[in-house]
């Protein structure tokens, strides 16, 4: 390149100035237009194929690298890239890890104080598990590529619609993702290969079990293909032919016996949490482990205690506050998840007694849309001390409006909020607005708050928050 070509290049360049949470480059033009960089790192200079424009943003693609992040780092993955054809599962693999985790506390943080108009007291060290084979828990698309008479199992494309050639993936167990191109071979071998349109992954302590969403019948031979490749690979098949609830085990699978069943430990609490296939659970049980740890310590337990799990889920926090506690209340929208959550505390509560360690807290599980919770219906829930909050993406307005409400109401002292919530949440937006209500209306202070890496290699920010009255 001439050195007249190289100052042209540069003059066009753009200096990175910081990373979004889509792990897009932020540059700006001299004009003060946005202009967002995919696959652009903080403090790069680099050139740009620009694909999208508005009138005050634009959006590209990295075309040169002039000057490079000492930030950035090669990609573990072959599937990972800016390309076409790359897969979308991973957007920060080619930023290094220490980075990656600066980068979500500074999201977290940011959204607490432009949202919230919140700042901890305490910024809480990140919590970190392994950085490769986490994920325990994944849908993989499937498609029959009839041009190629070739089958495609992973995830999409980046910004696509089609299934990324895969071979291999780095943040699926190793177990897992060894059984990609062999799962290639037996989706072309069934008379329904073009009408499988995913397979859904649930790994526990000891088992794997496969979800096959087939949208015709298996035939005899479909089916003996099937039980030829569990038995040769030591995984679980599961059939869904319609909607979520049709799920059913291709074979009969004995609930009783640990060694065929779904679980993840707990083993600071000796406790096993059990689950089916079809459950949102821990999509990262090791990083689940630490969290749980933490938000114990931080909900500072006594025995005296009276504490509800507020979207209790399956147990996950409920049981572990239940070796602390004087007695736990879980709630959860779905009776399905309540049935199975009273099945982890009878069935920790033998092996506990078995194993000769004292019983869990009384625990007591209810149904109630927390959606829709009102004033007049928390106040039903009585006095307890300290409150666990783990709500969906959504966040949990709904529960933290009717508190303010009981406390504006509350002239009488006939109720008595929490002393302490812990709040963990998946969406550092939702937190942040309901870190709002209770900070700047209901009066309690954020005494800490740090961020849970619970999805290393991409963009989601876990999160996890102290509330407490003065």
């Amino acid at each position: 390149m001439s050195e007249t070509t190289v100052a042209s290049v540069e003059d066009k360049s753009l200096l990175i100035e910081s990373m979004d949470l889509e792990a897009q480059g932020i540059a700006h033009r001299p004009d003060g237009k946005v202009v967002f960089v995919e696959g652009a790192l903080p403090f790069e200079r680099v050139t740009v194929n620009v694909h999208r424009k508005k009138n005050h943003w634009e959006k590209g693609t990295v075309q040169h690298i002039l000057q490079k992040s000492s930030q950035r780092t090669r990609a573990e993955c072959e599937s990972f890239g800016m390309h076409a054809g790359a897969c979308g599962g991973c957007k920060m693999q080619h930023l290094n890890l220490s980075s990656q985790i600066a980068v979500k506390q500074r999201v977290l943080e940011d959204n607490l104080w432009h949202i919230g108009k919140v700042k901890a007291d305490v910024v809480l060290r990140p919590l970190q598990g392994p950085d490769w084979e986490y994920r325990h828990r994944a849908r993989l698309s499937v498609r029959y590529v009839v041009k190629k008479s070739k089958v495609l199992i992973g995830f999409h494309e980046r910004k696509s619609s089609y299934v990324a050639d895969m071979s291999s993936c780095k943040v699926l167990p190793r177990r897992v993702s060894d059984l990609l191109l062999p799962l290639r071979g037996l989706i072309g071998d069934l008379s329904v290969r073009d009408q499988c349109p995913q397979i859904e992954v649930a790994c526990g302590e000891t088992s794997i079990a496969l979800i096959l969403r087939h949208l015709s019948p298996l035939t005899d031979h479909d089916v003996q293909k099937l039980r030829d490749f569990s038995e040769h690979h030591h995984v679980q098949w599961w059939l869904q032919p319609k909607g979520i609830d049709s799920v059913e085990p291709l074979d009969a699978i004995d609930p009783s016996s640990d060694q065929n069943s779904l679980y993840y430990a707990l083993p600071a609490f000796d406790l096993k949490m059990f689950f089916r296939p079809t459950d949102f659970t821990q999509v990262n049980p090791a990083i689940n482990k630490v969290l749980v740890s933490q938000a114990i310590r931080l909900l500072d337990i006594q025995a005296e205690d009276a504490l509800v799990d507020w979207f209790c889920g399956l147990g996950n926090f409920t049981l572990p506050m239940a070796t602390l506690a004087n007695k736990v209340v879980g709630v959860e929208g779905s009776q399905a998840l309540l049935d199975w959550a009273q099945h982890n505390l009878e069935r920790n509560n033998q092996s506990r007694h078995a194993a000769g360690l004292n019983g869990l807290a009384p625990v007591q599980f209810k149904a109630h849309n927390l959606f829709d919770i009102t004033a007049d219906a928390l106040a039903q829930y009585g006095v307890n001390t300290k409150w666990l909050i783990d709500p969906p993406r959504e966040g949990a307005f709904a529960l933290i409006k009717a508190l303010t409400e009981l406390l504006d109401e509350n002239s009488q002292q006939t109720w008595t909020p929490p002393q302490r919530i812990v709040y963990v949440s998946c969406n550092p937006a939702t937190l942040a607005r309901d870190a709002g209500l209770l900070v700047n209306v209901a009066g309690y202070k954020c005494s800490a708050a740090g961020m849970v890496n619970m999805f290393p290699h991409t963009a989601h920010v876990e999160s996890i928050a102290v509330f407490e009255r003065p």
